[in-house]
C-alpha cells in the first residue's frame, strides 16, 4: 500500500500538470484577457512543438544536434519570403511553410545520413558547425532573407489585427484578427504534439529508443540504425520547420536572431532537460515553465521588492534586474529534486519507466 500511494500521485500529478497546461492553452484568451498574455500563451505552444520535436532526436534516438534552430528558422523564412514576395494570401502561407518543411526534412536526412556513423560527439561538433553556416547565410543573403535586419510582411487578411469575424465581444473577448491567429497557432501545435506522441509510441519510436539504449544490440537484431536515426532527424527537422512557421505567422517579422540563434538553442535543452528527455510531455512542462519564467519572473521579483520595501536585504535580493540570478536558481532546484526531469520523475515514481 505504502509502494502504491506514491505511485498513484505521482500519474495523478503529472495528468493534473498536463491537463491545466492544456485547459490553460485552450482557453487562453477568455483565462488571462489581453495581448501580453496571448502572445505569451501563444510562444509556450510554439515551443511546446519545438521542445517535442527536440525531445524525439535527444529523448528517444539519442542524437544530441545542435543544429535543430537552424530547421525552426528555416520554416520561419519560408513562410516569411513568401508573404514578403507574393500577394499575402493562404497560398502564398501554405507554399512558403511547404518549402520550409520540405527544405528542413531533406536536409536533416541528409547530413544525417552522411554524418550519423561517426562518433556522437563529432555528430555534434557538425551540426554545431551546419547551423553556424545557416546563421551566417541568413544574415549575408541580404536580397532574400533581409539580412540582420529580417523581413517583415503581411499576413492572409482573416489573421489581420483589424480583420472582426463578430461585431461584439464575446464573454469580453473580441473575435478578431488576433484571436484566430492565437486559435490557429493552438490546433496546429496540438496537432502536431499528437503526432509526435503518435511517432514515440508506434514501433518505429521503441526502435528508436533500442537504439538509444544500445545501438549495437539494435544493429545485431536487424535495424538499420542509420536509418531509424536518418528518419527520426527528418521527421523532427520537419516539426520544428512547422513551429518555425507559427512563430512567423505570430511575429509577422523574422530575422536571424529571431529563430536562429544559438541562445535558442540553450533554451531548448533547458525545456528538454528540465521537463524530462524521453517523455515528450516532459517537453511540455519545460517549454510552458521556460516562457512564462522568461516573461513574468521579472515582474513577480519587482512585485515582491515592493512589498518588502523597507525590509533590509530583501529588495535588493528581489531587484528585477536579478531575473537571470533567480531563474538560474529555479532551475538548479528542479534539476536536484527532479534528476530525471519533471515528467520523468513523475513517471518514475509512478512505476511507468
Amino acid at each position: 500500500m505504502s509502494a502504491a500511494a506514491p505511485a498513484r500521485g505521482g500519474r495523478l500529478l503529472l495528468g493534473l500538470l498536463l491537463a491545466a497546461l492544456l485547459g490553460a492553452l485552450a482557453f487562453a484568451p477568455f483565462l488571462f484577457p489581453g495581448t501580453r498574455a496571448m502572445a505569451t500563451a501563444s510562444r509556450i505552444a510554439i515551443f511546446i512543438v519545438l521542445a517535442a520535436s527536440y525531445d524525439v532526436l535527444l529523448g528517444y534516438a539519442g542524437i544530441v544536434s545542435f543544429a535543430h534552430t537552424m530547421f525552426f528558422g528555416i520554416g520561419a523564412y519560408g513562410v516569411a519570403i513568401a508573404l514578403a514576395r507574393f500577394t499575402p494570401g493562404w497560398g502564398a502561407l501554405a507554399l512558403g511553410a511547404a518549402a520550409g518543411i520540405g527544405l528542413s526534412m531533406l536536409l536533416a536526412g541528409s547530413i544525417a545520413l552522411l554524418s550519423l556513423r561517426v562518433r556522437a560527439i563529432f555528430f555534434s561538433m557538425l551540426s554545431l558547425a551546419v547551423a553556424s553556416v545557416a546563421l551566417t547565410l541568413a544574415s549575408q543573403l541580404r536580397d532574400l532573407t533581409g539580412g540582420e535586419d529580417g523581413l517583415t510582411f503581411s499576413v492572409p487578411a482573416a489573421l489581420s489585427p483589424g480583420f472582426r469575424l463578430l461585431a461584439h465581444p464575446v464573454l469580453g473577448v473580441r473575435f478578431d484578427g488576433r484571436l484566430l491567429t492565437y486559435y490557429l497557432i493552438f490546433a496546429v501545435a496540438l496537432a502536431l504534439f499528437l503526432f509526435l506522441l503518435r511517432v514515440v509510441n508506434a514501433p518505429f519510436g521503441r526502435v528508436l529508443q533500442a537504439i538509444r539504449e544500445n545501438e549495437f544490440r539494435a544493429e545485431a537484431l536487424g535495424y538499420r540504425v542509420v536509418l531509424y536515426r536518418s528518419l527520426a532527424s527528418a521527421i523532427a527537422a520537419g516539426v520544428a520547420a512547422c513551429a518555425g512557421a507559427l512563430m512567423a505567422l505570430l511575429l509577422r517579422y523574422n530575422g536571424p536572431a529571431t529563430t536562429m540563434s544559438f541562445a535558442i538553442m540553450v533554451d531548448l535543452l533547458l525545456m528538454v532537460v528540465i521537463g524530462g528527455m524521453g517523455t515528450l510531455y516532459g517537453a511540455a512542462l519545460g517549454a510552458a515553465l521556460m516562457v512564462l519564467a522568461q516573461y513574468y519572473l521579472e515582474t513577480l521579483l519587482q512585485a515582491l521588492a515592493g512589498a518588502a520595501a523597507g525590509l533590509p536585504i530583501l529588495p535588493a535580493l528581489f531587484d528585477p534586474d536579478r531575473w537571470l540570478l533567480w531563474l538560474g536558481l529555479i532551475f538548479v532546484l528542479i534539476v536536484y529534486f527532479f534528476p530525471a526531469g519533471i515528467a520523468g520523475s513523475l513517471r518514475l515514481r509512478a512505476g511507468e519507466e
